[in-house]
């Protein structure tokens, strides 16, 4: 008997990308990937700076389109402008700068920004902002303002907002590049636990410890695998 394999969440067809397509000097950043994602998967991205990881991670959720190819979250093409908000629904990303994507002046606040967009019902939305808060340890926390708390807090912050909208998909685009070794601990810890709970994680990280976690290991280089 042939076991079946799932469908992948994510499908990537002979993606290209070119930065300033149109200009004189365009960079040439993705060149021909091809990757499957499946649900469940801990997936790590490893390459150095310049080898495309920040820009494939980019193309997930549709902050950067392709130039070539195809990029299908869940079957559906980031291409199509009508599927961009179900997508970004379906994967979440934090970033390296925590500060970049703390919108509010208070903790809990902030977790509630993303799926208060989503149009997340009232008593659902506490509920949410509860749980995300718990997954990466950060309750007591909840009426603080973010630019009081350490470095490796508001990162769990910044997670738990992007958790509170249920993405099935979490991507860490080197979101533990600043912290210090106990932080990256903490958050590890929880993207752990997630991954185990079933979402699926992809981790971009220069560091070789973390790219332990995985079950797949990816390197990049010269924007190819």
């Amino acid at each position: 008997m042939s076991t079946m394999l799932p469908e992948p969440i994510i499908k990537i067809e002979g993606l290209h990308f070119h930065y300033n397509p149109e200009s004189e000097y365009p960079i040439h950043a993705l060149k021909g990937i091809d990757l499957e994602v499946y649900p469940g998967d801990y997936l790590v991205i490893v390459g150095h700076n310049g080898s495309g990881k920040s820009t494939l991670a980019k193309n997930l959720n549709v902050l950067l389109r392709p130039t070539e190819g195809d990029v299908q979250v869940k079957g559906l093409n980031t291409r199509d402008p009508a599927h961009t908000l179900i997508i970004r629904s379906s994967v979440g990303m934090v970033f390296q700068i925590p500060d970049n994507q703390i919108v509010a002046t208070i903790v809990e606040q902030d977790v509630a920004f993303g799926p208060e967009n989503l149009g997340v019902p009232e008593d659902e939305l506490q509920e949410r902002v509860e749980w995300a808060l718990g997954v990466v340890d950060m309750l007591e926390h909840r009426n603080r303002p973010p630019h009081r708390l350490s470095a490796g807090q508001k990162q769990r912050v910044a997670i738990a907002g992007v958790m509170a909208m249920k993405p099935e998909v979490l991507v860490l685009d080197e979101a533990t590049a600043m912290l210090d070794p106990e932080g990256r601990r903490a958050v590890l810890t929880a993207v752990r636990q997630l991954n185990q709970e079933g979402v699926t994680v992809i981790a971009i990280t220069h560091f070789m410890h973390e790219a332990a976690e995985g079950n797949r290991v990816l390197v990049m280089e010269a924007g190819k695998i």
